[in-house]
């Protein structure tokens, strides 16, 4: 399946889960507000975080191996088996340990222990959350896109209505409740999916971990928790930056604006996991390649400019019809957070290049470089420019990632000539 068709296909998935997301925005909106915002915006960071090592974080490297053992059944089913044992036992301890710590999890990342209830919610569920990224990762590498597709819109369905229901009759707590649930009973959805393939059995998931799949997963892992590290925990710094000197008010203008990014990129972002990672993984010969970085550049670049383009132009349409007018003042953030999502995909088309060989020390040194440059710019930028120095650091710090994953990419293929 090429680019245009997985694209095609991916976006009725992605359609389907922007309209769940804008209309979550809108409940979010309407029940928590503008400081509400921030809070779910931290907690979102926190289940980030918990879940990658919850998940023993090898869920990208079995897209890549599921891929590139295509033509190899007994190997995809070694990968399975070793990835689905580290995902127990790493889900069961997190859980047990997430559960113990409600209450100062509560106080870091909410800062108000009145709410580590919703932390006992999300650590019973960590099993489930963590088995249904690993069979969305293997259902991705075996290329069954239409199955990745139906799963998708299930479990976007599902964060619709359990959040509308749960923001509505809790407020705040209950939307934090189904923030920690809905990938969970998503799960078995997406089992009923799997259950009639022909390459699907329980037990090809659970058993002896092998030593080298453990070691080839170990470099994903590697890479999965340096992001699930230093990316959540450098925006969770930079709410604290904003709301401590703008307030929490302002705080949620940005995780609006942020969160209106991360939906209509997702239609790119999506086809990058979907499309880009198994066929990257698999090609060897470097012509291929550079064609099919090409190609991405020509087709996904386009895509991100108008889309930045109209959301820019119909801004205070979509204010008022996403969210409410509290959160008028975000208008003025969106010039710069739409060419910064410009070049984050970029650097994002070339970072996929870079998962897809498993060059993870690179990978590792620029995630957390990148982490750290973006907090120290968005401290020196709201010093001079105010509150729009957030968003210029942001499109700052994607120009310099895209030049370093240019560069890196460059000389690889070079390499390899």
């Amino acid at each position: 399946m090429n680019l245009l068709k997985t694209s095609a296909l991916n976006s009725i998935a992605v359609l389907m889960k922007m309209l769940t997301l804008l209309g979550i925005n809108k409940v979010l909106a309407v029940y928590v507000g503008p400081s509400g915002y921030a809070a779910l915006g931290q907690f979102q960071n926190a289940i980030q975080m918990i879940t990658t090592f919850a998940s023993a974080s090898i869920n990208t490297g079995v897209t890549k191996y599921t891929a590139e053992y295509h033509d190899n059944e007994e190997k995809q089913r070694t990968i399975w088996r070793t990835a689905g044992t580290l995902a127990l036992i790493g889900s069961v301890s997190s859980g047990v340990l997430v559960a113990l710590f409600n209450k100062p999890l509560a106080g870091w990342f909410l800062k108000d222990t009145s709410l580590g209830g919703v932390f006992i919610w999300f650590a019973v569920g960590l099993v489930f959350f963590s088995f249904n990224t690993l069979l969305l990762a293997v259902l991705n590498g075996k290329k069954e896109i239409p199955r990745y597709v139906a799963a998708n819109i299930s479990g976007s369905l599902f964060a619709l209505v359990i959040t509308a229901v749960m923001a509505q009759q809790l407020g705040l707590y209950g939307a934090l409740v189904a923030l920690a649930i809905y990938q969970s009973l998503s799960f078995f959805v997406t089992l009923l999916i799997c259950r009639k393939l022909h390459w699907f059995q329980m037990q090809h998931f659970i058993g002896r971990i092998d030593r080298d799949s453990a070691i080839n997963l170990s470099k994903y892992a590697a890479m999965a928790l340096t992001s699930a590290v230093c990316v959540p925990l450098s925006l969770i710094l930079v709410r604290d930056h904003l709301g401590a000197t703008f307030g929490w008010s302002v705080a949620g203008y940005w995780e609006a604006i942020s969160r209106l990014s991360a939906a209509y990129l997702m239609l790119v972002t999506t086809t990058l996991s979907v499309y880009y990672l198994p066929r990257l993984s698999e090609l060897t010969d470097v012509k291929e390649t550079i064609q099919e970085l090409s190609l991405g550049y020509k087709v996904i670049m386009p895509l991100t400019i108008v889309g930045g383009i109209i959301l820019y132009l119909m801004r205070d349409f979509v204010i008022e019809l996403l969210f409410t007018r509290e959160f008028s003042p975000m208008r003025e953030l969106f010039a710069w957070q739409m060419l910064g999502d410009v070049l984050k995909i970029g650097g994002w088309i070339l970072a996929y290049f870079v998962l897809s060989k498993a060059m993870y020390k690179f990978y590792i040194v620029a995630e957390i470089t990148f982490s750290i440059s973006f907090v120290g710019l968005v401290w020196s930028m709201t010093e001079y420019f105010g509150v729009q120095g957030v968003v210029i650091a942001y499109v700052i710090n994607y120009a310099l990632y895209w030049v370093v994953m240019a560069a890196y990419t460059y000389r690889f293929l070079k390499a390899q000539r």
